[in-house]
């Protein structure tokens, strides 16, 4: 075989290696788009649809699973990020749906996504958290901040996790800021609300006096 026969060759397969690449790109940001789309269709309280395109995302990843070709570039990039907005989603889904968490076997996630996926969701929360003030719901307002520490709590006494997944620290660390955020908004909205209470407390007391 001549040198020329060669590298034609070598040519045609970086060639197929890169036809893969933006196949499997392209599905990625497919699956990414979806996940995105399903958390916002849970704040918007469309569980049922947010399942839906959930189940659509899976057979994405299920592709890429089932390729030998695909698996060359796996959980590489926009691979890895593409599983975190997975878990992500599914993992809120199931807290405003059931109140419980669902575990990465469950949602067939790589461990390290389903943790960086789970740092996520914090701002997730805090987003219901906030629309449940705006509502008026003080009480569920609280329980989006509690779901929000717990994660909090629980992916920091994870040493390893936090040794070996560098992204999580940051995440961690933006996670504690925005906990921070959300328990002062909280905290001023329960104020107001107490001392609204004892506004109109007062005024039905002194309209009762003047009777």
């Amino acid at each position: 075989m001549t040198l020329k026969n060669i590298l034609s060759e070598i040519e045609k397969e970086l060639k197929e290696r890169e036809e893969v690449k933006d196949e499997l790109y392209d599905e990625m940001r497919k699956a990414t788009r979806l996940s995105k789309q399903a958390i916002f269709l849970v704040h918007k309280g469309q569980l049922k649809q947010a399942k839906k395109i959930l189940k659509e995302t899976k057979k994405l990843f299920t592709i890429l699973e089932a390729s030998a070709v695909h698996q060359k570039f796996a959980y590489t990039g926009i691979v890895d990020f593409a599983f975190q907005e997975y878990a992500e989603a599914n993992i809120f889904l199931k807290l405003v749906e059931d109140n419980r968490f669902i575990g990465p076997k469950k949602i067939s996630a790589p461990s390290t996504s389903y943790l960086l996926g789970l740092a996520d969701v914090i701002g997730e929360l805090r987003r219901r958290a906030l629309d449940s003030l705006r509502k008026g719901n003080v009480g569920a307002a609280e329980k989006s901040l509690e779901k929000m520490e717990l994660i909090y709590d629980e992916l920091m006494v994870i040493d390893e996790a936090l040794r070996v997944v560098s992204e999580l620290r940051r995440k961690s660390d933006i996670a504690r800021r925005i906990i921070e955020a959300t328990r002062g908004d909280v905290t001023i909205e329960v104020r107001r609300s107490s001392l609204e209470h004892s506004i109109k407390k007062l005024e039905k007391v002194l309209k009762t006096e003047k009777k």
